[in-house]
């Protein structure tokens, strides 16, 4: 089902300075070194305002980029600061902007003037002006600092002081990002979050002519502001997660897969500049550079652009029709023609001798080539097409391949019938047909091709003349015959291809991120099916010839016992593979008969990936010895337990809840998926004292590597008392914890009870070493230290209750001052009496006004009143349906039209949602059936649209037994 509408874009009206957007003026008018171009440019848009030049001495260095480096008295040296635009950067006061751009000018005129006499100075005489630069930068600072202190930043600590010194790292806090990368704030994040006028100006890699921040608003549909929080929260290496959860106020509350989204359209568009960088460099290696092919390369927003652009100077290329004319000399023909045209004589040109130039006729079309040239790579007639094909009808279609290859089987042929003879708008086309046409085309089935019609190409050529290429004075009759028929080769031998690719492009690339993101909400879904703790199950893997593959697993998901059993020639989970329904139909039998096994009930879960899982080396080192075979019925039992814990230890593509996921980009899916992953394994939350080594690694700021190091730490020191013992752990920085403490639970039972034990274990060996002692046996304090080794670093560190909660670390401080509003304590937390109190303060002064009075944001606070109203064992997923445990089976052949019938949705993709009804084949709603008015919308859902796992009421439109085939109608999600 295609997801909701997205959030409407909001104009966020900010003050613009003229010079701002300078570089994009400088592009549209014509440069000093271009009087050729700029000569025969016949109207002529009013020029913008161009910045004034600025001398190299004034460039040298700019204050939100400076790095101070401080030298002190014992010679040790201080922390390099880097200072640059913070994530939140409210609109600052007209004085405080204009006496901070004072104090900035001086730095840099200082500056500039201090670099020029270095070389005359002594290193002594360096240092001095050097400390004297470093001086203006604290002040400049500091009366920064002093205007925004009004209030305390509510999610991250403001820097007081300057930096602090690396040697001190053992008490590090959540908001000190890494040294290399620390970063003044200009404001705390509690303030509002909007931006001065130059505040979305972010400085990329490789500089290009448009702004990062402005395309990626354009193409995304989300605030400057918010694109330009998001770019400096992942050059700070933020997770998705965390700014999710603790950094929603700067994003303005856009949820994952928005966010998703944005980051794979920024990651698009640097790749374009790094592509355009190193074609560059590869092009100037060569000598082959011009002004107007870097100005047309530095204006490239995609790589059909860039391909387009530069394919004539690749290694090896033949060379253009164009290009062999501008060798021949007839460059400066086709631009007389423009600028001039009354002195053109091509007769000039002729020379008997040279191939290309020995008649008029040549002549003609080699100056037809350069004009056809400069106009399919003219960035102002691009744009028009462009513009002009928006508004018109241009259609994609498909027919049979009149020459198909031998090998293609003509059950394949039979998949396409309905894109045989196909057309259709390609403003209307859906996503799924264009994955399917694209497949079509790759096995040479299918022939495609995009249709402009001759109205777009008539028009075009009309502005041309009228406009755009409209010759300087007055043209002889064979002249514009040149003239014309440049246009027409232009436009069907250059522009129309590229046109064409641009839109086939175009459309694969949103056809793939979508379906990318139905895959990624369908694994969430799946991923977040709520959990069957605390009962014994029965996995079963169906089978017919190799039997059925029996495992039965305790409520803590040991393994009691496992078999095989040829059923064909507690609970019950049974996998939805071969032989399921019959597997089924014979333990409801079982059940129905009342047997001594009794048997509640019997539920059908997918086995996808359970037998790649099965020989995988994490199955094999986590039950060593046994037959894969059963292997897979232990996880098919796990998954119904914990779906979560279970399903992350297999590769998500092999979950089987995508749609042709073979066909898209496999870098896209695998990065997608493993964020949706990482995602839900954060937002539910790990005991970092029982989970394993497998989900931990899935926690937002851990890896694999530091997910095997807090397991050693764990088994070498014990269990973990509090979050803050995470800073020992080898490989976890300062960065890695602020990104994963947030979502790291430490249970406060399980830590009594071990706390309460080694006080027993301590005071048992105390007795112990009386007795010998009294007996005359000598004990060295070696052998009490090696007793106590694995006790002593827990002796000191107490218990946090705080550490059970979703609150932040860096966000404690806050949430003990909003306990002492509330009246309650750190033992009440989850508790009745803890919710009551807040309730009551709330709708005393409401939530605004309380963290107005903290002081932090809305957000914040909200995260905080969570942390402490949900009990100790709160999980969100038992909000959700539990799975369906069917009683009752039906058969194909009892299927009526009409007749209604509950079922469980087993995938959702772009063009129906696949439903199993228990008749062994699943049957299918088309999109169009599931409307916005049939969704629930009182019931928390945990992604837009229908996913699997939901239990929905449908009712039987057609029936198609020979192909089995089943089309539903979708009366309400239940």
């Amino acid at each position: 089902m295609s997801s909701l509408p997205r959030r409407a874009k909001v104009k966020v009206q900010t003050v613009v300075s003229k010079d701002e957007f300078s570089s994009f003026s400088e592009l549209s008018s014509a440069s000093e070194d271009d009087k050729e171009d700029s000569a025969w440019e016949p109207q002529k848009k009013v020029p913008r305002s161009r910045k004034l030049p600025v001398s190299k001495e004034s460039k040298l260095k700019r204050a939100p980029r400076v790095k101070n480096t401080l030298q002190t008295k014992d010679g040790s040296e201080g922390v390099a600061v880097k200072e640059e635009l913070d994530s939140s950067v409210p609109i600052a006061d007209v004085d405080l902007e204009d006496r901070k751009n004072k104090l900035e000018t001086v730095q840099t005129l200082k500056t500039a003037k201090m670099k020029r006499k270095n070389s005359a100075q002594s290193p002594s005489a360096r240092r001095t002006k050097k400390l004297k630069a470093d001086e203006e930068t604290s002040k400049a600072s500091s009366l920064e600092s002093r205007n925004n202190s009004t209030e305390t930043p509510s999610t991250s600590a403001t820097w007081e002081g300057g930096c602090k010194k690396e040697e001190s790292e053992d008490d590090f806090t959540c908001s000190q990002s890494p040294l290399k990368k620390v970063k003044t704030e200009m404001c705390p994040q509690g303030q509002p979050v909007r931006f001065p006028a130059n505040a979305n100006n972010i400085k990329e890699e490789v500089e290009m002519n448009w702004d990062i921040v402005q395309v990626l608003s354009e193409r995304t549909d989300i605030e400057l502001w918010v694109c330009a929080n998001i770019i400096r929260l992942f050059n700070d290496d933020n997770t998705i997660p965390f700014i999710i959860r603790y950094r929603k106020e700067l994003i303005n509350n856009l949820d994952a897969d928005s966010l998703r989204e944005v980051q794979q359209t920024l990651e698009e568009l640097r790749a374009v500049a790094k592509k355009t960088y190193n074609t560059i460099q590869k092009i100037k290696k060569e000598g082959k550079m011009s002004e107007c092919l870097l100005k047309a390369l530095l204006n490239c927003k995609t790589f059909e652009e860039l391909e387009h652009v530069s394919a004539p100077y690749k290694t090896g290329s033949k060379g253009t029709k164009a290009q062999r004319a501008k060798q021949l000399g007839l460059e400066g023909a086709a631009r007389t023609l423009l600028e001039n045209p009354g002195d053109l004589n091509l007769l000039s040109y002729i020379r008997p001798n040279v191939k290309g130039l020995s008649a008029l006729q040549d002549i003609e079309t080699g100056v037809q080539h350069i004009l056809a040239d400069m106009i399919a790579k003219d960035k102002d007639t691009l744009d028009f097409i462009r513009k002009l094909c928006q508004n018109r009808y241009i259609c994609i279609q498909s027919s049979l391949a009149k020459v198909s290859s031998k090998k293609v089987n003509e059950k394949d042929v039979d998949k396409f019938l309905l894109y045989q003879n196909f057309s259709c708008n390609i403003r209307n086309i859906q996503h799924h047909q264009i994955l399917a046409i694209n497949r079509g085309e790759n096995l040479k089935i299918l022939t495609v091709k995009v249709n402009i019609s001759d109205g777009v190409k008539n028009e075009f050529c009309r502005w041309c003349i009228q406009n755009r290429w409209r010759p300087r004075g007055f043209a002889r009759p064979e002249l514009m015959k040149i003239l014309y028929n440049s246009l027409d080769d232009s436009f069907k031998r250059l522009i129309y291809p590229l046109l064409c690719r641009e839109f086939r492009a175009k459309l694969t690339s949103d056809a793939e991120k979508e379906s990318v993101m139905m895959f990624g909400r369908n694994l969430r879904q799946l991923l977040l099916t709520s959990p069957v703790p605390g009962r014994t199950l029965m996995g079963v893997d169906p089978g017919y010839k190799h039997g059925c593959k029996l495992a039965i697993i305790s409520p803590t998901s040991q393994i009691l016992h496992t078999d095989v059993v040829y059923l064909h020639c507690g609970q019950v989970v049974i996998g939805n593979g071969t032989a399921c329904r019959e597997t089924e139909a014979y333990f409801a039998d079982l059940d129905n008969e009342k047997t001594t096994l009794n048997l509640r009930s019997s539920n059908i879960v997918s086995e996808a990936g359970a037998s790649v899982y099965s020989v995988s080396p994490e199955a094999n080192k986590e039950m060593p010895g046994l037959d894969p075979n059963l292997r897979s019925a232990v996880s098919i039992a796990r998954r119904v337990q914990d779906p979560l814990a279970e399903l992350v230890k297999i590769e998500p593509k092999h979950i089987g809840v995508g749609m042709y996921q073979h066909d898209v980009s496999q870098t896209l899916l695998k990065a997608t998926l493993d964020s949706v992953v990482e995602e839900c394994v954060s937002f539910v939350g790990v005991d970092i004292n029982i989970c394993s080594e497998v989900l931990l690694r899935h926690i937002a700021g851990l890896n694999a590597n530091r997910a095997k190091n807090i397991i050693e730490w764990r088994e070498k020191n014990g269990p973990f008392i509090n979050r803050e013992q995470l800073k020992k752990v080898k490989g976890l920085g300062p960065k890695s914890f602020q990104q994963c403490a947030g979502f790291i639970r430490v249970n406060q039972d399980y830590i009594r009870t071990f706390c309460s034990s080694q006080q027993t274990e301590s005071a048992g060996e105390m007795q112990g070493v009386a007795v010998a002692s009294s007996a005359g046996v000598e004990v060295t304090n070696e052998k009490q230290s090696k007793k106590k080794s694995k006790t002593a670093a827990n002796a000191v560190l107490k218990p946090n209750p705080l550490d059970q909660t979703c609150i932040h670390p860096e966000s404690y401080d806050i949430a003990m001052r909003f306990l002492s509003f509330v009246g309650g304590t750190l033992c009440e937390i989850g508790k009745p009496e803890m919710q009551q109190k807040i309730n009551s303060l709330l709708e005393k002064e409401g939530i605004e006004k309380t963290a107005e009075r903290l002081p932090t944001t809305v957000h914040t606070l909200q995260v905080i009143i969570d942390g402490l109203s949900q009990p100790e064992s709160f999980d969100f997923r038992t909000d959700f349906d539990k799975p369906d445990f069917k009683r009752s089976i039906v058969c194909l052949e009892d299927l009526q039209v009409g007749t209604v019938l509950t079922g469980k949705v087993e995938n959702a993709t772009l063009f129906g949602i696949f439903v199993d009804i228990g008749v062994g084949r699943s049957g299918l709603i088309p999109i169009r059936n599931v409307t916005e008015a049939k969704l629930s919308k009182t019931k928390k859902r945990r992604s837009l649209g229908l996913g699997p796992g939901e239990r929905v009421e449908v009712r039987v439109l057609n029936i198609d037994i020979p192909r089995s085939r089943i089309t539903l109608d979708l009366i309400r999600v239940l």
